[in-house]
């Protein structure tokens, strides 16, 4: 009778086991995969010193009393190996009971192809001289060699030639000296590609320790290999545009101040803001929002050097280093060309958008010997540059830090005062109708006359009541005013006036706000009929069912509704039927440049088709010259506005305007 053999796992546990293991156990094949290998043995300690011998050595052999399932003792003499498969997974294998008439080697290679037949690693068997004797399925998929392919070769055959001699020269001694290696290794499949491997080798010794096999149980890891490459790149470099990250700037930007103060160069800190990103990103949604950032990445990295550095350091913000300039109009140069490059259109899958930067510029070791405060100061100036416009850049200077930085606080502060100590007040631009000549409206202004500091521009005490929130009271007073000076108008005669007010983002987005708007027109006893809410598109587009819902109860109230700024929020043109708008303002940024950009008419005219085809009255801002108002009435347009009829004026001011206009002025008749 043949020897019986068997495989436990790690725990224990018999896995499988040959015929013969019955007969000598005495219990049948799906018995023993239920028990564990200590229980064929009568003295648990012997368990205990088969795996404590197995800690040390790959291959252990003694005799131990056993026990068959009906009570029986009988002594036998065990052979364990020991194969590990992976890097976490052991297995043993174990022949016991009668003498075999075939070699140990043979016997377990029997074995071992029933045990290996099925499972994911590849397993290869060669003799003591490294010929191939047997491999099993898995090899063949991973290699791509069939077995009749490889049979009595040496496996060099998979060699990559990736690494060198002294590699297999240090891995062959330690399966030598320790009767195993394993490790990671790279070997070539049968079609030439390259892959990693995790490798086990191990030498199997006959019972008079000379060497006689060797079995070597490999997995693939490419796919290990790739996240741990994934994850590599994602702690280095930013996951959506693949520039460097936070993280990595800061060393990278410590590194190369350290060889600036060591060679006493000059080093050039950039700080990048998107003009516009928020409108885009509210508009078109995020998916549009990440989309750009890419592009806007791939676009300045194509503008830069080698030896240049690009980061995203958050949201719509980049910092790009310039390391070793000979003067500070390279950075100049750098910014205006950055600035000039994304002034030109980007594609979001067939949508055309235009997104502006902001650049402030930092310079070492002039403004700065640190890493944060370099990047402190860049951001700074590219905040004035913001207040200068947007679309330019800024150089740091020394007075620009307290002035911000204190300024800003003095803002916020006055703020909330403002209402109380009077300090708020609306200016009004005049609107006329282009067809008549009258008056139709005036479009409320907020001007703020701070007490110590003078007057400050919208553009810098907007962002900061919106920021705090202060822009809610501070609204809702604009919108009280605002109906009760136009009221006054129409008690003066003027009783076809509408007043045009402007509805911040953050008001309009309260759950509140159509409440509060019923309750102003309410208590302020004016005709709803005569006040027209502006919103803008990137206000009302990101929830454009809730903003639906919001406009149509505002609508039932009487209430006029427009949209501000039309042509650059970037709305989608199927919502706007949905909504129950009256007027589309053109934005004062197409009525400027219609006479010199071909492209604003075409844009213009468009519009006002449009407005026209969807029975929307066309108010166009911004009129400044009879060019431009020409072209207005060419077109068809219906109201215009802008400095051609008036600047903003203040209420007393307004009322002198209205009895002195003719509107023959504007007919010319």
């Amino acid at each position: 009778m043949e020897e019986g053999a068997l495989v436990f796992s790690q725990d224990g546990k018999i896995l499988d086991c040959n015929s013969s293991a019955e007969i000598i156990t005495g219990y049948s094949g799906f018995e023993l995969h239920t028990v564990f290998f200590s229980s064929l043995l009568s003295n648990r300690e012997d368990y205990l010193s088969i795996r404590k011998a197995l800690e040390k050595e790959v291959y252990h052999i003694n005799s131990f009393d056993m026990v068959r399932k009906n009570g029986e003792h009988y002594t036998s003499k065990l052979k364990i190996s020991k194969t590990e498969i992976g890097q976490s997974t052991q297995l043993f294998l174990v022949t016991f009971g009668n003498s075999s008439f075939q070699s140990r080697a043979e016997q377990e290679l029997l074995v071992a192809r029933k045990i290996y037949e099925n499972i994911e690693e590849g397993v290869l068997y060669t003799d003591r001289k490294g010929k191939i004797l047997s491999v099993n399925p898995a090899f063949e998929i991973v290699t791509g060699y069939l077995e009749e392919e490889v049979l009595g070769k040496n496996p060099n055959i998979l060699q990559s030639g990736y690494h060198q001699a002294d590699f297999y020269q240090a891995l062959w001694k330690d399966v030598h000296e320790k009767g195993y290696w394993r490790g990671e290794i790279w070997n070539k499949r049968k079609n030439g590609e390259i892959f990693p491997e995790w490798l086990t080798i191990s030498s199997i010794s006959n019972e008079y320790g000379r060497v006689t096999n060797y079995v070597a149980v490999f997995s693939d890891i490419t796919d290990r290999k790739q996240k741990e490459k994934q994850i590599q790149k994602l702690s280095n470099y930013d996951a959506l545009t693949g520039t460097t990250n936070r993280y990595i700037l800061s060393q990278e930007l410590l590194r190369l101040i350290e060889t600036a103060n060591k060679y006493n160069q000059l080093l050039a800190v950039l700080f990048l803001d998107l003009d516009r990103f928020k409108v885009i990103n509210e508009t078109l949604g995020h998916s549009y929002g990440d989309l750009l950032l890419k592009k806007v990445a791939s676009r300045i990295k194509g503008m830069l050097k080698n030896k240049d550095l690009i980061a995203r350091f958050g949201g719509d913000e980049f910092v790009i280093v310039l390391p070793n300039i000979k003067h500070a109009k390279e950075a100049v140069q750098v910014s205006e060309d950055i600035i000039q490059a994304l002034e030109q259109p980007f594609f979001l899958d067939n949508q055309e958008v235009y997104a502006t930067t902001s650049i402030g510029i930092s310079l070492y070791p002039h403004d700065g010997d640190g890493v944060d405060l370099l990047i402190k100061n860049a951001e700074k100036a590219m905040h004035k540059a913001k207040l200068n416009g947007g679309s330019n850049f800024e150089l740091f200077y020394k007075e620009l830090q307290p002035l911000n930085e204190s300024r800003r606080i003095i803002l916020e502060n006055g703020l909330r005062k403002a209402i109380e100590n009077d300090e708020l007040m609306l200016y009004y631009q005049p609107q006329a109708s282009l067809k008549t000549g009258q008056l139709t409206g005036v479009e409320a202004l907020l001007r703020w006359h701070h007490s110590e500091l003078g007057y400050i521009s919208p553009g810098e005490f907007i962002p900061i009541a919106e920021e705090t929130g202060l822009i809610i009271p501070i609204s809702e007073w604009v919108i009280n005013q605002a109906c009760e000076d136009v009221k006054r108008l129409h008690v003066s005669g003027h009783t076809n006036l509408k007043i045009g007010i402007n509805i911040s983002g953050v008001h309009f987005s309260q759950s509140d706000f159509v409440k509060k708007v019923s309750g102003i027109i309410q208590n302020t006893n004016i005709n709803p009929y005569n006040v027209d809410l502006e919103l803008t598109e990137s206000m009302i587009m990101p929830n454009a069912e809730d903003s639906i819902e919001k406009l149509v109860r505002l609508k039932r109230m009487g209430l006029k509704l427009s949209i501000d700024d039309f042509g650059t929020g970037y709305s989608s043109l199927s919502y706007l039927p949905r909504f129950p708008i009256d007027t589309l303002k053109i934005d004062q940024s197409f009525v400027r440049n219609l006479m010199s950009v071909k492209g604003d008419a075409a844009i213009i005219k468009a519009i006002i088709t449009m407005a026209k085809t969807l029975q929307l009255d066309i108010i166009a801002e911004g009129v400044e010259d009879e060019k431009q108002l020409d072209f207005l009435k060419q077109e068809k347009c219906d109201i215009i506005q802008g400095f051609y009829l008036s600047k903003p004026i203040p209420f007393p001011e307004l009322v002198q305007f209205l009895e002195m206009w003719n509107p023959d002025m504007l007919s010319g008749k």
